[in-house]
């Protein structure tokens, strides 16, 4: 099999990485296109993955219509050249189209709920593969999977952390370490919303100083001169080994949070727009959502309180894990297998469980 896998966001490189490690293993061929977007080229780069970038990551929504004529132009000559037999995607309208434009089938992945991006997608997609908490009804192009999108990468047998990872980077402290997220609120799914005020994330590295706590910031804007000399400096490969390291995550960024939760790391997610996927892990104690700052200090205070933090949340992980399916394996399985995993999975839902951890 060609397989063509289009990737929008870094995340995305994550998703699909060791799925393409294992479908390389087995003799097909897997190209990743993407846009300019944060550490993307850098991240695929240095998996070894063949890519090719279509162009810049237009922000602006004038810009982004244009973007749209652009990439699907780019991504149609590119695949006339690769000649791809499925097009795999995280919610590409790009795939889609130029999927539809070939004749080839597009297989995505979908967890957001961001209907101004699916309805850009869906009508030329002939699968949609959400996770079982995912409420929204899609039609019959959906079908659900119990796990995580970060299960992909993160779950056991897949991803081993490196124990010196903040010793390395000259992280480490008496206290506990914490690391903060601030995103950019440019996503199309972010418009009329916004973040922490300038006073508020301030003031809560300041209550952390106060608590003994290392502190470092990954942050997608720039950080007020006063938090600048926290900012995380460290490759993007190694943003897991730090996560799974540190003793709580505090940020707007929901995939990190979901990437804690993963790794038993005690996150606290604030931010007003809701997820299936954070209230169920919310659900299982995992993390925490705060819509704004409102009761984050107080949380904080009380969960660096207990000695048994990260103890306590494995514990919870595992309870996690003993009801979700290892994603990688099963997406090899879906995609190889296409469509008769499809049909299969139609008539026998439950056929998935064999892909339990």
């Amino acid at each position: 099999m060609n397989i063509l896998i289009d990737i929008g966001h870094p995340a995305h490189v994550h998703l699909f990485k060791r799925f393409a490690e294992r479908m390389d293993s087995r003799g097909h061929s897997v190209l990743f296109t993407f846009r300019d977007r944060e550490f993307v080229g850098e991240l695929l780069n240095e998996l070894g993955f063949d890519s090719i970038r279509t162009g810049p990551h237009f922000q602006h929504p004038v810009f982004k219509l244009l973007g749209l004529f652009i990439h699907d132009v780019k991504l149609l000559c590119i695949a006339r050249k690769f000649k791809p037999t499925l097009f795999l995607s995280c919610g590409s309208m790009y795939a889609a189209q130029v999927a539809f434009l070939t004749g080839k089938p597009h297989v995505t992945l979908e967890d957001t709920g961001n209907m101004e991006q699916i309805n850009l997608y869906k009508p030329f997609t002939k699968v949609i593969l959400t996770p079982s908490c995912f409420h929204k009804n899609l039609g019959y192009r959906q079908l659900r999977y119990p796990s995580y999108h970060e299960l992909a990468y993160l779950a056991p047998g897949f991803y081993s952390p490196d124990p010196a990872v903040l010793e390395k980077h000259r992280i480490n402290s008496d206290g506990p370490v914490v690391l903060i997220r601030f995103v950019s609120w440019k996503a199309s799914h972010d418009f009329g919303k916004s973040g922490l005020y300038r006073s508020e994330k301030i003031g809560l590295v300041r209550v952390l100083k106060e608590l003994n706590c290392t502190v470092r910031i990954s942050s997608d804007r720039e950080l007020p001169e006063e938090l600048v000399q926290y900012r995380l400096k460290i490759p993007p490969h190694e943003i897991h080994d730090v996560l799974a390291a540190i003793d709580l995550y505090i940020g707007e960024g929901a995939t990190m949070a979901s990437e804690c939760a993963m790794l038993g790391t005690p996150a606290i997610y604030i931010n007003p727009i809701e997820a299936d996927t954070i209230n169920e892990q919310e659900n299982y104690g995992l993390l925490f959502h705060f819509r704004n700052y409102e009761g984050v200090i107080d949380k904080v205070k009380a969960m660096l309180r207990q000695s048994d933090l990260k103890e306590k949340s494995e514990e919870k992980r595992r309870r996690m894990l003993s009801e979700k399916i290892s994603l990688t394996p099963f997406l090899v399985w879906f995609i190889e297998k296409y469509p008769e995993s499809h049909n299969q999975m139609k008539a026998n839902p439950s056929i998935q469980q064999k892909f339990k951890f």
